[in-house]
C-alpha cells in the first residue's frame, strides 16, 4: 500500500513538474542554472521581474523530480538536469503549447462536443517549442540531406514554417537564396516576420498565411526548387487526403526538385490495426510518444506509421530516394522525396 501511494503521488507531482520544466526554460532559469551551476532563486526572480514566491514553488516542483537540488534559497543542478534540458522543448510542447487541449480532455472526449473548433492550443508556444525540437532532433538529419543535394537550389519554401527558424538558418548557410514560409497560424507568422527583419532577412525571406494541405499555384511559387516540411506532415492525413495534398504540391510547385518531409510517426496507439515493425508496447514508451499520439487522437488528427507513409508517395506523385530514421524523442523520420517527373533546372 505504501509503495502504491508513493507511486501515485509521483504521478501527480510529475504532472506539475512537467509544466515547471517548460516554464523554467522559457523564463531562462534552466539556462542560468546550467551556465552558473547554482542560482539564487530570489535574486533571479528580482532580475527577471518574476514573483519570488511562485519561483520558489517552481524550483520545489523541479526538486521533486531531481532536476534541481535546493538549499536555503539556492538551486543547484540535480541528477536529471542535463537530460531534462535536452527534452525541454518536448515538455514545453506538452504543458504549454498543448496544455489547453489536455486540460479539457473531459470535454474533448465527448462526441457531442467534437464539432467546429472543439479544442484549443497555443500556436505561439508551439512554435517556440518546435523551434528547439527541430534543432535538437531533426536538424542533424536535415543538414545531412542538404549537404547531399545534387543540384544548387535558389528558392526554398517551408510548409508549416512556424517560427521561421529553419528558413533563416538555410538562408544564412546558402547566400544568394531566397525563402518563403507558409503557415496557417497568423500569430506565429507575425513573430517569425519580426525575427526575420531583426536578423536582416527582409529582402530574402517572406511569410504568407495558407493551409499547406490545399495550396494552389501562386506566382511566388513559380521558381521554388526546394520544399521542406517538418512536424506537420500528419496534418495531410487520412490517406486519401494525403495523396491529394501530395499531388497538389507537385502542381503547385512545378520546379521543385526535392522535398524534405520530416515528422514523428505512430508506434504506440492502434498499431495492431496497422502493423508496424517499429511498434512499442505500454511498458516501453519513449518520451513524447504518448503525448504526441494521444494529443492528436484527441484533436481527431490521424498519425501514420512509417509504413503508411511509404505507401502514399508513388500515388502522390513523389519518389522516396532516401529515408533517415530519427529515434531521439520517439520515432521520427525524414524522407527525401523527388517528383516522379523531374523538371530540368
Amino acid at each position: 500500500m505504501a509503495d502504491s501511494k508513493r507511486a501515485v503521488a509521483d504521478i501527480f507531482n510529475s504532472a506539475i513538474a512537467a509544466a515547471a520544466i517548460a516554464t523554467a526554460w522559457e523564463t531562462g532559469f534552466l539556462d542560468e542554472l546550467r551556465e552558473q551551476k547554482k542560482v539564487d532563486v530570489n535574486k533571479f526572480s528580482i532580475q527577471n521581474d518574476l514573483d519570488s514566491g511562485s519561483m520558489q514553488g517552481l524550483v520545489t516542483a523541479l526538486a521533486t523530480v531531481d532536476v534541481v537540488k535546493q538549499d536555503q534559497g539556492t538551486a543547484r543542478a540535480g541528477t536529471l538536469l542535463d537530460e531534462a534540458y535536452r527534452a525541454k522543448s518536448l515538455f514545453h510542447w506538452l504543458a504549454l503549447g498543448s496544455g489547453g487541449l489536455f486540460s479539457r480532455m473531459q470535454y474533448v472526449l465527448r462526441n457531442e462536443n467534437r464539432t467546429g473548433k472543439f479544442y484549443q492550443r497555443d500556436p505561439v508556444a508551439l512554435s517556440y517549442a518546435c523551434k528547439d525540437i527541430n534543432r535538437e532532433h531533426f536538424d542533424p538529419a536535415f543538414w545531412q540531406a542538404m549537404e547531399g543535394l545534387d543540384y544548387k537550389f535558389h528558392s526554398i519554401v517551408d510548409l508549416g514554417s512556424g517560427s521561421g527558424e529553419r528558413l533563416m538558418q538555410v538562408l544564412e548557410r546558402y547566400p544568394g537564396t531566397v525563402g518563403l514560409g507558409v503557415d496557417i497560424a497568423s500569430a506565429s507568422l507575425k513573430v517569425a516576420a519580426a525575427e526575420a527583419k531583426k536578423r536582416g532577412f527582409r529582402d530574402r525571406l517572406s511569410f504568407v498565411v495558407g493551409d499547406v494541405r490545399a495550396l494552389d499555384y501562386r506566382d511566388e511559387f513559380a521558381n521554388v526548387d526546394l520544399l521542406t516540411c517538418f512536424m506537420m506532415g500528419h496534418d495531410f492525413w487520412p490517406r486519401e487526403s494525403c495523396v491529394s495534398s501530395l499531388q497538389r504540391l507537385v502542381k503547385t510547385f512545378p520546379k521543385a526538385r526535392r522535398f524534405f518531409l520530416g515528422d514523428t510517426t505512430r508506434i504506440l496507439l492502434n498499431t495492431d490495426n496497422t502493423p508496424s515493425k517499429y511498434a512499442v508496447n505500454e511498458d516501453n514508451v519513449p518520451i513524447f510518444t504518448l503525448g504526441f499520439e494521444f494529443g492528436h487522437a484527441l484533436m481527431g488528427v490521424y498519425i501514420p506509421t512509417i509504413e503508411e507513409w511509404e505507401g502514399v508517395f508513388a500515388e502522390g506523385g513523389w519518389r522516396c530516394v532516401k529515408t533517415h530514421l530519427i529515434k531521439s524523442q520517439s520515432l521520427s523520420v525524414l524522407f527525401e522525396l523527388e517528383p516522379v517527373t523531374i523538371n530540368a533546372p
